[in-house]
C-alpha cells in the first residue's frame, strides 16, 4: 500500500517566478552592455572589455532565468507530473557553467595583458564604469526582494553582484591608471574580475548538480530518518528509503516499510500511513511533505526484485 501528501502547492507556482523582477534586470543589464561595449573600444580598456563580455554573459543568464521563470508557472501534466519546476535548476546549472567558463578565460586573458599593457583613457574609463554600476546597482535592488526565493533567483541576483564587482573594479583602475600612468592595473582588475566570478559560481554549480544528481538534500539526514521511522509502532524494518529534491523548497522522500501483519487485517494502517507522513514532514530540519510509502509484510520482501538498503 503507498501513500502520498495531497498538498500540491509545488515549487515554481506563478507567484514564486518573479518574472518581472527579471525581466526589469534584464533590461537595464543590456543597457549597461551597450554602453560599457562603445566604452571599451573608446578608451582601450582590457578591464572595462571584458566586463561588457561578463555584463553580455549575464544578460544571457538573466534571459534564461526569465525563460526558466515563465515555464515554471505552467502546470503539471499527465507526461510532466512536476511541471516544469526543475526548470529553475537547470537554468541556473547553465547560468553557473557559463560563468564559470568566462571567470577562467578572463583570468588568462589578464594574466597575457599584465605583460603587454596598452595604453588606457583612464577618465573616460571612469565614467563608463560609473555608467555599468549605476545600472547594476538598480538591478540588485530589483532583484533583492526574491533573491532567496529559489536557485533560479540566486543565479540571477549572483549574475548582476557580479557585474556590479566588475564595475567598481574598472573604476578602481581607471583611478590608479589616472593618478599614477600604471598601466598594468587595467589588467590587474581584469584578473579581479575574474576571481570573484569564480567562488559563488562553483558554489552555485555544485548545488544545482547536486540537485541533478538527484541526491539526498543537504540538511535532510537519511540515516536519522530511518531511525525515527523504526521507532513508530508497528514498523520492522525499512527499505529502498530514497529522497531527493525536484526544486527549490521542494523535497521528495519515498520507502518501502515492513510492518506487522496484524496491521493489514485489523485496519491500523491508514493511522499508521498518517504517522509516517508526519514523521517526515515534521521531525526534521529539511520537511518533506510529499513522501510515498509502501507498506508490506515481511513475507513480501520474497517477491521483490533488486538488493534492498
Amino acid at each position: 500500500m503507498s501513500g502520498h501528501d495531497h498538498s500540491h502547492s509545488h515549487a515554481g507556482a506563478p507567484g514564486e517566478s518573479h518574472q518581472g523582477r527579471i525581466a526589469v534586470a534584464l533590461g537595464i543589464t543590456l543597457a549597461v552592455f551597450v554602453v560599457q561595449i562603445i566604452g571599451s573600444f573608446l578608451t582601450g580598456s582590457l578591464a572595462l572589455l571584458f566586463d561588457s563580455a561578463h555584463v553580455l554573459t549575464d544578460a544571457g543568464g538573466l534571459a534564461m532565468a526569465l525563460l526558466a521563470a515563465r515555464l515554471m508557472t505552467r502546470p503539471a501534466t499527465s507526461r510532466r507530473t512536476w511541471g516544469f519546476a526543475r526548470a529553475e535548476v537547470l537554468a541556473a546549472t547553465a547560468q553557473a557553467a557559463v560563468l564559470l567558463a568566462v571567470g577562467l578565460v578572463v583570468l588568462v586573458e589578464g594574466v597575457q595583458r599584465l605583460f603587454n599593457p596598452t595604453e588606457i583613457a583612464s577618465n573616460e574609463m571612469i565614467i563608463f564604469g560609473a555608467i555599468g554600476l549605476l545600472g547594476n546597482i538598480v538591478s540588485m535592488f530589483v532583484l533583492m526582494g526574491g533573491r532567496s526565493k529559489n536557485f533560479n533567483m540566486r543565479a540571477a541576483f549572483l549574475e548582476v553582484v557580479n557585474d556590479a564587482l566588475g564595475s567598481v573594479a574598472v573604476i578602481v583602475a581607471a583611478i590608479v591608471i589616472s593618478t599614477t600612468g600604471w598601466m598594468q592595473a587595467d589588467a590587474i582588475v581584469a584578473m579581479l574580475i575574474g576571481a570573484l566570478i569564480l567562488p559563488r559560481t562553483v558554489k552555485l554549480l555544485l548545488e544545482t548538480v547536486h540537485v541533478l544528481l538527484e541526491s539526498t538534500p543537504s540538511g535532510l539526514d537519511l540515516d536519522k530518518v530511518r531511525v525515527h521511522i523504526l521507532e513508530l509502532d508497528h514498523v520492522i524494518s525499512v527499505h529502498d528509503l530514497h529522497a531527493s529534491q525536484i526544486a527549490t523548497g521542494l523535497p521528495i522522500l519515498s520507502a518501502h516499510v515492513v510492518v506487522d501483519d496484524e496491521c493489514f487485517h485489523d485496519g491500523h494502517v491508514p493511522q499508521l500511513l498518517d504517522s509516517l507522513q508526519n514523521c517526515v514532514a515534521g521531525h526534521f530540519e529539511i520537511s518533506v511533505e510529499h513522501s510515498t510509502f509502501q507498506l508490506e509484510t515481511a513475507a513480501h520482501a520474497e517477491h521483490e526484485h533488486g538488493a534492498h538498503h
